[in-house]
């Protein structure tokens, strides 16, 4: 065997074993996009490594691998821990070292700056790595501080309200992202239960300010008009005052598109306001669905364009029904093909024990429907009129401090 092939033979023999040193085990390295990506850049410092302990002992003296074992420890810093980015630099400096003392060149000028070149990227990759870490650790204390922000805004309704069945959801469109436009809320009143739903153009913290002035304007509202077109005009003056507050917002900026549902007491039916929102449908014990389309449509609160009258329209609501409204995250849901969700077809003919078992239903059809590939936040309310002779449930809630049992309806 010539000096060329033994040399070939400890390289290669070292190759795996430096490749199973930089791999490891996962150990909380931070990788980006779906699982194909994440495994290739896991192996992708050791192929780099690998690589050049190959190219070197392959190609002629004057061709040199060491831009490999440079980048190696620098992809890894962004994406993986401190610990697997100080054993991807050490692996790269000690195959340089390796190379060099093989093939007997350990001691001259080019050799000795090429181990000093891998070892100033080892050490830039570990800065680079802490870095990293801390900005992952502020973004996930803001994350923290909106989620809060936003659930304390965005309450979830008890499960009755005025003798109704009610469940409600907010899913983002990232699973690490919190802020948005989205908006709910349902109001036990003199005048019946009556709920919004809502969508602020924009995201971010601002429009979870345009979201927490609606909602308080809504609860104030519901409360005191006695129509719910009265109701929508509150929330357009809430917004004007909103507006002059900001010194003038945008109408093609500000706008939100709602409806508001109000269902009276004793009475079978659902009166509706549809300020540019998709249409809510309602499903009935037997299966059947109608989608609530306005008689006159209107345009977003906000859309300061001109003066119509609010109207609202009354559909008959029989025990057992439940009224869905949403938002577009779930109507321009798309799938791979670019296909819109389509509630009302999916859900036709389908039948329910509860409003919370649709909007598990739901959430999990549009999941398959897009492959979890959503592109826009998505809230969910659906309220029931439970069926004739369907059992009450009740909640037992613990007040602590005070050593009683509440029970809430």
């Amino acid at each position: 065997m010539g000096l060329a092939e033994e040399r070939r033979g400890r390289v290669a023999g070292s190759a795996g074993g430096l490749s199973r040193a930089v791999l490891g085990s996962p150990d909380g390295a931070v990788t980006p996009g779906g699982r194909g990506t994440r495994r290739f850049v896991r192996l992708l410092p050791a192929l780099l490594i690998v690589g050049g302990l190959l190219f070197d002992s392959l190609a002629p003296p004057n061709f040199t691998a060491v831009p490999l074992f440079v980048a190696a420890p620098l992809i890894a810093a962004p994406f993986f821990s401190r610990s697997r980015t100080v054993r991807t630099g050490i692996a790269s400096l000690l195959s340089v070292i390796a190379m060099r003392l093989s093939d007997g060149t350990s001691t001259q000028v080019v050799p000795v700056i090429e181990t000093i070149t891998v070892l100033t990227a080892a050490v830039l990759a570990l800065v680079i790595n802490g870095v990293v870490r801390r900005s992952n650790e502020q973004l996930a204390s803001a994350r923290v501080i909106a989620e809060t922000a936003m659930r304390a805004v965005l309450p979830t309704p008890a499960e009755r309200i005025g003798g109704l069945q009610v469940a409600a959801r907010y899913e983002a469109a990232q699973a690490d992202e919190f802020v948005g436009g989205d908006l709910f809320a349902v109001a036990d009143t003199p005048y019946g239960v009556r709920l919004v739903v809502g969508d602020v153009r924009g995201k971010g913290l601002g429009a979870v300010e345009t979201v927490a002035v609606i909602i308080g304007a809504f609860r104030e509202a519901a409360e005191q008009e006695r129509s719910l077109e009265g109701v929508a005009q509150r929330l357009e003056r809430a917004l004007a005052r909103e507006g002059t507050r900001r010194y003038g917002l945008d109408a093609m900026e500000g706008f939100i598109t709602a409806v508001l549902a109000e269902i009276p007491p004793g009475s079978a039916t659902v009166r509706l306001v549809n300020r540019g929102h998709p249409e809510p449908v309602l499903l009935h014990a037997d299966g059947a669905l109608e989608v609530l389309a306005p008689s006159v449509p209107a345009l977003p609160l906000g859309m300061d364009l001109g003066v119509w009258p609010d109207r609202s329209d009354e559909w008959a609501m029989p025990a057992g029904a439940t009224l869905l409204a949403f938002t577009d995250g779930l109507s321009e849901a798309r799938d791979a093909n670019g296909v819109f969700y389509d509630p009302a077809a999916r859900l036709r003919g389908r039948i329910f024990p509860g409003p919370e078992e649709l909007l598990s239903a739901l959430t999990d059809d549009v999941r398959l429907h897009t492959g979890g590939r959503t592109t826009d936040d998505m809230a969910l309310l659906a309220v029931g009129r439970p069926a004739e002779g369907q059992p009450e449930r009740r909640t037992t809630v613990k007040i602590v401090g005070r050593g009683d049992d509440t029970v809430r309806n």
